[in-house]
């Protein structure tokens, strides 16, 4: 997985329907306006005409780096994910972590997503991130050991899912 970079489906859609909107909604409204501005005459002291040039910048610079984010990358659909022992991009992961001075452990689970899809409090977290590169290759009843910007937090691996969100876990 070292030089592949992988978006799950609904992460590439979502970018795929962003591309869609500014391309064929946004953008032709935001020409209409500036064509509307030119057409006014003196274009150096018209706000709506520079407005409307710097949004077109704008829509733009978003479309590339859109564009460039789903260029080449692997799509994987999480509900056809075949079961697998080590943990990779997609898998769903529950852990038991254990915080130093806590006598008992806190169990979370996470998917693991690219960073773009990342969203901690829906349990969906980045395999660029501390947590998710440490996950990476594991296995279940693993121990590890991960540095985190508030301090080293030992985990074990309990469980390792394949498949849609609404499978085991």
């Amino acid at each position: 997985m070292s030089d592949r970079r992988y978006l799950t489906r609904e992460g590439y859609q979502a970018i795929a329907t962003e591309i869609d909107h500014l391309w064929h909604t946004e953008r032709p409204d935001v020409v209409e306006q500036v064509t509307a501005a030119a057409e006014l005459g003196d274009r150096s002291e018209n706000a709506e005409y520079i407005y409307g040039k710097k949004r077109l910048r704008q829509i733009d610079s978003r479309l590339r780096y859109l564009r460039k984010k789903i260029d080449g990358v692997t799509v994987v659909d999480l509900a056809d994910m075949p079961a697998r022992a080590d943990i990779v991009f997609g898998a769903r992961v529950t852990v038991d972590v254990y915080e130093p001075g806590e006598e008992d452990p806190v169990e979370r689970t996470w998917r693991l997503v690219d960073k773009d899809e990342s969203d901690p409090k829906v349990g969906r977290i980045s395999v660029q991130s501390p947590i998710g590169q440490a996950l990476m290759g594991k296995r279940e009843g693993d121990f590890f050991k991960v540095v985190l910007p508030r301090g080293p937090v030992e985990m074990e691996v309990t469980e390792v899912y394949y498949g849609a969100d609404d499978g085991p876990g």
